[in-house]
């Protein structure tokens, strides 16, 4: 297939696949192989048609790309956070797409040593990624992970950090993740399978030695299940997690016995979810049991772990959902969630104090950092919000004093935080139900129905999508749109009943809701029909299928990144990474009660002969989560069959994954490509 800026067209081979008893037919089965030269022609062509669709944009996307670049500060350090007795940093340096890590001995004016300069790293890679950098208790080793094709499949390496040699030891296709012992020789990683890139097996690696003997330690055989292997931080404990989407289970072993065998914390049970730290003598829980869905925590000897020794501390309460603790040696630090907010609970183990840190914002995002000093008297944690850039702050649990350690900096001179408004609304839904919609804009726009509106959503695996701030955005606020996240059910937003009322049976309400929320911003006047867009990525692309579908009137625009469009067919492969794991979020379409309910949402199967906003698709060859085949084929099915005039573009990064480009700022000419599109179809043009 020849360069053209001619609308591309795929061939159609019929495909009857069969479910059921019901037939459906598949022109674009035949993407699926891109070992066939005919697909990868056909990408390049969608590819050519949409950079000559855009072309009278390049130099407008050259200029979003140098002011959102223009915003951010290039020679850059982050706060440095204690472990083990040294310093640990990272640092951009002016005109360098990628991170370089750093530690200091004992005190922060210490000299530097240099760990790894990723930017050396990637010289020889149209991708890079450097995954997990785990050091070894004594200090002297490195164990770090690489991907360098975006499939999210990293090599373990070992670095000796006081010679700087690369040992030989080598181990593919893992995680990113490795955990050592407290022998500083033996280290715990997790493999994928190569087919489905499950994470499967736990394996134990004995530094010098060829990784072809290493010992399997653990293999997850049910197929719905991940495992993975982590350190506790106190130290004491290495731990094999497995999880589904609906129950976990764990095992452990002394750091100090690597030989030991692994002993089950409590045995996994249909609808029992935990997470476990470790405390002194004791592990504490974090679990659902006994119908605690918005979860507490209990308390048990480490001797006795099973659930019938568990002791709650924390109970279950029916408004705040619990979703993280950290552990300190006088405190416990808890993240929790009440009507959508973030909340910082401090707890003293003496039982004397118990209070929240106070957040003021209905628009803000609050989180607990990175501390992985036991015996620290400082929570390290972090705030933004929509309208209000990051800090990360030291408070003190002792003293109850804060110190902001870093607040980030938008250059360019054009940033004031006081220009700017945000606030949360609220939709109703059809069944009767409050959306909440966190939005941001300028001050002083009129609410006249001609504002441009970019509306935000994910809606799935219970991910809650904090409202939190963007210098990147300001380029689409401070040319007039506003911005909205519409915190729809799937997320866990508002508890873990709003996840369990998006999924499922009840995963229509996702796509209502977010349609609804459009509805109430149109009939609010903050926008109109002519001026609504849409963006979504992976499920949140599968939402954007559905609701140009369903709804293809509301939008102007609607940008799908890396979107899950072809349901059935996936969920019914399950040799696709990810398929086997995504039952308790979906259904399995093998039973026929899953399958229509899918069949009929899935926005592949559901394409007809109407209008459709003007869509600008993308994805990436070497996705590993939503396989690049899928966008491909919706797009080509599109072209049939729309009877409208508007743009239909798909954009293949025909060298990366599901994340997009790797270096800092190449990803941002991606997102020049994604505003450019909206701000043309506004008219706005510089």
């Amino acid at each position: 297939m020849k360069k053209t800026t001619q609308l591309p067209i795929a061939k159609k081979i019929q495909e009857i696949l069969t479910s059921h008893n019901d037939e459906r037919l598949d022109n674009y089965y035949w993407l699926k192989n891109k070992e066939n030269p005919d697909v990868i022609n056909y990408l390049n062509a969608e590819n050519d048609y949409s950079n000559a669709m855009m072309k009278h944009t390049e130099d407008f996307q050259t200029v979003l790309f140098e002011e959102m670049k223009g915003r951010i500060k290039e020679d850059d350090t982050s706060v440095p956070y204690k472990l083990n007795g040294y310093w640990y940093l990272t640092k951009f340096e002016t005109g360098k797409n990628y991170p370089i890590y750093i530690r200091k001995k004992g005190s922060l004016s210490a000299a530097e040593e240099l760990l790894f300069d990723c930017n050396a790293m990637a010289e020889e890679h149209a991708y890079f990624n450097l995954g997990g950098i785990s050091i070894s208790p004594d200090n002297q080793l490195a164990a770090f992970t690489v991907d360098t094709v975006s499939r999210r499949q990293y090599v373990v390496q070992i670095k000796n950090l006081v010679t700087g040699e690369i040992y030989q030891d080598t181990i593919l296709n893992t995680t990113g993740s490795a955990t050592w012992a407290n022998d500083n020789k033996t280290l715990y990683y997790t493999m994928k399978d190569e087919t489905t890139l499950r994470s499967h097996k736990i394996f134990k690696h004995t530094l010098g030695t060829n990784s072809n003997v290493d010992v399997e330690v653990y293999h997850e055989m049910d197929e719905t299940f991940n495992t993975f292997v982590y350190k506790t931080k106190s130290k004491k404990y290495i731990v094999i997690g497995s999880s589904s989407t609906l129950s976990s289970e764990y095992r452990f072993i002394n750091a100090d016995n690597p030989e030991d065998d692994f002993k089950i914390f409590q045995k996994r049970t249909e609808n029992l979810e935990y997470n476990i730290a470790h405390y002194k003598d004791h592990f504490y829980v974090i679990s659902n049991i006994d119908n605690a869905t918005n979860f507490k925590i209990s308390k048990t000897s480490e001797n006795a772990t099973e659930k019938e020794n568990w002791k709650d501390i924390i109970p279950h309460r029916t408004t705040v959902l619990i979703e993280d603790i950290e552990i300190f040696k006088d405190f416990l630090v808890l993240n929790e969630r009440e009507n959508g907010l973030n909340k910082l609970r401090i707890i003293s183990w003496n039982g004397k104090e118990d209070y929240y840190l106070p957040f003021k914002s209905e628009t803000y995002t609050a989180y607990i950092g990175n501390n992985p000093d036991f015996d620290s008297d400082l929570l390290r944690y972090g705030y933004n919000a929509l309208d209000t850039p990051g800090s990360v702050i030291d408070y003190n649990l002792i003293t109850r004093e804060s110190e902001v350690k870093k607040e980030q900096e938008v250059l360019g001179g054009e940033f004031q935080k006081e220009d700017y408004e945000s606030k949360r609304i609220w939709a109703t839904s059809r069944d009767g139900v409050k959306i909440p919609i966190s939005v941001v804009y300028k001050k002083g726009i009129q609410l006249n129905g001609k504002n441009p509106i970019l509306q935000y959503a994910y809606g799935s695996y219970g991910s809650t999508i904090d409202p939190s701030f963007s210098s990147v955005r300001l380029s689409l606020l401070n040319r007039g749109f506003i911005y909205a996240i519409s915190h729809i059910r799937g997320g866990e937003y508002l508890g873990r009943q709003w996840y369990e009322n998006g999924k499922l049976l009840n995963k229509k309400n996702t796509f209502t809701d977010f349609i609804d929320c459009s509805k109430y911003l149109i009939e609010q006047n903050y926008t109109s029909k002519q001026h609504l867009y849409a963006y979504g990525g992976s499920a949140g692309g599968l939402l954007m299928g559905v609701i140009i579908n369903t709804n293809p009137e509301l939008y102007k625009g609607v940008i799908a990144a890396v979107p899950f469009v072809d349901v059935v067919t996936t969920m019914l492969d399950d040799s696709i990474p990810l398929t086997t794991g995504e039952y308790d979020e979906w259904g399995n379409p093998n039973e026929k009660e899953y399958y229509k309910y899918m069949k009929s949402y899935s926005p592949y199967d559901n394409i007809k002969a109407q209008g459709y906003p003007n869509l600008l698709v993308t994805t990436g060859l070497y996705d590993s989560q939503v396989q690049y085949w899928e966008p491909a084929k919706w797009v080509a099915k599109l072209r049939t069959l729309k009877t409208d005039t508007n743009k239909l573009l798909l954009k293949t990064d025909m060298e990366s994954g599901h994340g997009g480009a790797s270096g800092r700022f190449d990803s941002l000419k991606e997102v020049a490509l994604d505003y450019a599109f909206l701000l043309d179809l506004e008219g706005i043009t510089k």
